[in-house]
This record gives structure tokens, C-alpha cells and sequence, in this order.
């Protein structure tokens, strides 16, 4: 069975994986290892996983700009998701992908979801994310 949710292209592109949900926004600073794609934060409930090549789907960060230097790093490094969903326009993230374009002609979906439609998603489900932000999802 698919469903097919249609979201806000904030950052537009195509990318598809396995989905890994969190209701609990995240600081990427000392919260995300970009050596690794792991999630640092102990006290996160996606602590331990790791988000490289995944569809990574937080309701929006915590803390600051440095959100965007660790994602970037993490695309540098080869150990970012290769999208991310949210429930509304998320700069850092947003700012991310588009230096992480223009630096390394690589950038990273970031669809925001209305917060009924985020909550229909799970991690291990499978996503297929369109250029017109909307999110096909299977499993």
C-alpha cells in the first residue's frame, strides 16, 4: 500500500529511503556526529541511529546556525540523509542545502509536511520524495 503525501518543496529535489522519525526536534550541535551520520544526543529518542542515506523527518531544530555547520560538514563528509522532512520552513536547514549546493553541487530535499501529515510517518517505512514535494511512502 502507498501513501502519498503532498508537502512544501522548501528546498526541492528528488531522493528516496528509508524513513527515520522523530517527534523530537534535534541540535546538531553535540547532537550529530557528521564523522558518522550518528545521532549523538543521549537524551533523543533516535540516539544511536544513524541517519546516512536515510530520509531523516524532525518536526525542526533545536538550537543554532550551527545546525547548519554540522549538516554541511555531514555532506562533505558523505554522512548526511538524503532529504529531510519537517512541519514548516526550517532555515537552518534550508541554508544548508543551499551552501551545500553551491559548494559541493550537492543539495539535500527539505520538504515541510503539515504536522497531521508528518505524524503519519514511520521510521523503517520506505519514501520516495518529489520535485513537487510530494512524499510516496511504502512498508
Amino acid at each position: 500500500m502507498e501513501i502519498v503525501i503532498q508537502g512544501k518543496p522548501v528546498i526541492g529535489g528528488r531522493a528516496r529511503g528509508e524513513l527515520l522519525v522523530s517527534d523530537e526536534p534535534l541540535s546538531f550541535w553535540g547532537g550529530y556526529d557528521y564523522h558518522t551520520g550518528e545521532i549523538t544526543d543521549r537524551r533523543h529518542p533516535l540516539s544511536g541511529q544513524v541517519a546516512t542515506n536515510r530520509i531523516l523527518a524532525l518536526p525542526f531544530t533545536r538550537g543554532s546556525s550551527t545546525t547548519t555547520a554540522i549538516l554541511l560538514e555531514a555532506v562533505r563528509a558523505g554522512t548526511a540523509p538524503v532529504a529531510i522532512l519537517t512541519t514548516g520552513t526550517d532555515t537552518f536547514f534550508a541554508l544548508a542545502s543551499i551552501v551545500a549546493k553551491e559548494l559541493f553541487d550537492h543539495s539535500l530535499p527539505i520538504i515541510a509536511l503539515d504536522p497531521q501529515d508528518f505524524a503519519r510517518l514511520h521510521t523503517g517505512n520506505q519514501a520516495e520524495i518529489e520535485v513537487d514535494g510530494s512524499v510516496h511512502i511504502t512498508g
